[in-house]
């Protein structure tokens, strides 16, 4: 039996370098091991789905093999984003779906991002699969291999939900990513007049990389709009499940900022609703949705786990910082950066000024994202550290549960252990800049004591 390397299996999907670590015969024992998990679930069928990625056709084909092979049908999708994919697991009933997709990775990679009977994988969920290829604990059974095409189904679904109160004009960016496919006959048919970039879905990515959470990867937008007479912006990452949003004068507006627009609409229809969002979102939220007369819930850090956190409360709507958006309310539940982007414009579109709307978001004074690099387990160790010894100068209070967020009166400091690369992440954010230089100095201290000669990216 082909064992495959244990570096693949990840904290929330499985990914690696296509040849190298995730090969053809790599996919079609993970294959088994999934068909093999769902015959356990009493699941029949599992549906493939894969992004533009030039190694998706014959990882596509492996897979299907390996999951057949087991007594499971498999339906494979074709090319879509990675959310057609989740939605195509409900519209076809068959409740269990796998995305083949690098996401927002470089080229070479290539990854499965799997949900079986409802529930996403990950942690111990994905490394039982490994133990199963390992030890040879494989169904064996004839399953059957269809192919069919939901695209239209999917766009259909939304148009019959979301209507616009006016026609709009935007950039969309697709990043040659998968959702150049489908988001410009989307976007269209919804009432937009497209400025389009970068639709031709192509794996080697030739013009920027697809992670809109990089401003660096906004430029284009930013160009485009400074040039045109489309009054917003937006981006999708690799497999179209994040957004980036760019207002007509060329500022980012950021995750945690678009959850408070959405939470506000939501909140309308669902009054006293939770929302959920991850560790790395600004302050500013909760006292947002409490006005708006919801319940915040901060959470952990990791699409998987805020997917499960909105299963086990029912709530709403949930977001991450990292562009994921989560809407229970009219929708699945599932990240989707097309549908993200179709409610934005659901909600500009009752104004006459979408650059008014956004920019009226509160804000702050905040940093991007800061990574320490380390070696592995070493992150964890300092983030152990950190709880154990630090003590802050004017702390609030510290929320430990991902990592450890120290809140002050005028702002907050972040270090967390990444579940997916070996890297401490930071994030500091307060009322003005005065303020943002004392609690990185803190954390400054506080880092350099807890671990000696450690190099800071701030």
């Amino acid at each position: 039996m082909h064992t495959p390397a244990p570096e693949i299996f990840k904290a929330y999907d499985i990914r690696g370098i296509v040849g190298q670590s995730l090969t053809v015969d790599t996919v079609r024992a993970i294959g088994q091991a999934l068909g093999s998990e769902a015959l356990a679930r009493g699941q029949k069928t599992i549906v493939i789905g894969r992004d533009g990625r030039l190694s998706g056709p014959d990882f596509a084909a492996a897979l299907a093999e390996g999951i057949t092979s087991t007594g499971i049908d498999a339906v494979d999708i074709g090319c879509v984003a990675t959310p057609i994919t989740y939605f195509a697991a409900y519209h076809l009933g068959a409740n269990s779906c796998v995305s083949i997709t690098g996401s927002h990775n470089p080229p070479e990679y290539n990854g499965l991002k799997m949900v079986l009977g409802g529930e996403t994988l990950y942690g111990p969920l994905i490394q039982d699969l490994r133990r199963r290829i390992v030890a040879g604990d494989l169904a064996r059974g004839t399953g059957t291999l269809t192919h069919t095409d939901v695209r239209a189904a999917y766009i259909e679904r939304i148009l019959a939900d979301v209507k616009l109160a006016r026609p709009m004009k935007i950039v969309l960016d697709s990043g040659n990513g998968v959702a150049g496919n489908t988001a410009p006959e989307l976007y269209r048919r919804l009432g937009c007049e497209l400025t389009e970039l970068f639709s031709e879905v192509d794996g080697n990515f030739p013009n920027h990389h697809p992670d809109p959470s990089k401003p660096e990867n906004l430029e284009d937008v930013i160009h485009a709009l400074r040039n045109g007479d489309a009054e917003l912006g937006l981006a999708f990452d690799g497999d179209g499940d994040r957004l980036g949003v760019v207002t007509k004068d060329g500022e980012i507006i950021y995750p945690d900022r678009q959850l408070m627009l959405f939470a506000a609409d939501v909140l309308s229809r669902v009054p006293g609703g939770q929302i959920i969002y991850d560790v790395k979102c600004t302050r500013n939220l909760a006292t947002w949705v409490r006005k708006h007369g919801g319940e915040p819930v901060m959470w952990n850090t990791g699409h998987a786990l805020v997917k499960a956190k909105l299963k086990e409360t029912g709530a709403p709507l949930a977001g991450e910082m990292s562009g994921h958006m989560f809407f229970k309310e009219r929708w699945y539940g599932f990240d989707d950066g097309l549908y993200t982007g179709v409610r934005l414009l659901e909600i500009l579109s009752r104004s006459p000024d979408a650059n008014a709307v956004l920019k009226a978001l509160p804000d702050a004074v905040s940093t991007p994202e800061l990574n320490i690099k380390m070696k592995e387990g070493e992150p964890v160790e300092l983030v152990e550290r950190l709880k154990a010894r630090s003590t802050f100068e004017g702390e609030l209070e510290r929320i430990t549960l991902d990592g450890l967020r120290v809140e002050f009166a005028d702002g907050f400091g972040l270090a967390r252990s990444s579940n997916t690369t070996p890297v401490v992440v930071l994030r500091f954010e307060a009322d003005n800049e005065a303020a943002l230089i004392r609690i990185q100095s803190r954390f400054r201290d506080a880092l350099q004591t807890a671990w000696p000669g450690i190099a800071l990216p701030f």
